[in-house]
């Protein structure tokens, strides 16, 4: 039983599948967040003595976060039809690899996850210190980082740029005459 390796180009989706891709991954991750909101709020109901207003205001944000999370997602998988109803975009695809909308989604799912854990014991609500966390990270490596860490060009490299300088100053300069 061995794996064949495909070999070639990797298929590419169509505009309608992509559409349709996309509202099953709204609706699956919607259906998340409702359903990971109910679970604590029916927690907090039930068990209503024990609940502080620091619960109601953790339930809020995590709540706020996670709809505009859903909201953001929606905007980019927003399809354009023509006026006659024909699809012209099927908008951003949303379970594409290493894209801004597999960070939204990890964000979704660990809000959910803390608010499903957070209805056994509040310490659970740490977990969310992991965005902040994750966000100085992706900042640091992808801005940051480079920017601090870049090296100063030589003296060589300063005296070929000034060469294509010149260079190109003489170009426009015939092309001006």
């Amino acid at each position: 039983m061995t794996a064949e390796k495909k070999s070639g180009k990797q298929a590419t989706k169509g505009q309608k599948q992509i559409v349709e891709e996309n509202a099953a991954t709204l609706n699956f991750y919607r259906n998340m967040s409702f359903g990971s909101v109910t679970i604590y709020s029916l927690f907090c109901i039930v068990l209503w003595a024990s609940t502080t207003s620091a619960d109601i205001v953790l339930i809020t944000i995590s709540a706020i976060a996670q709809f505009c999370c859903y909201r953001f997602m929606t905007y980019m998988a927003r399809a354009k039809y023509s006026e006659t109803g024909q699809l012209l975009d099927g908008g951003i695809d949303l379970n594409m690899e290493s894209g801004i909308s597999e960070h939204v989604k990890d964000a979704i799912i660990l809000i959910s996850a803390t608010e499903v854990l957070a209805s056994f014991s509040k310490y659970f609500w740490l977990i969310l210190l992991v965005i902040p966390c994750r966000l100085f990270h992706m900042l640091w490596k992808n801005i940051l980082s480079p920017w601090f860490f870049q090296k100063s060009p030589t003296a060589e490299q300063d005296a070929q740029d000034d060469k294509k300088q010149r260079k190109l100053e003489r170009r426009i300069k015939r092309q001006q005459h």
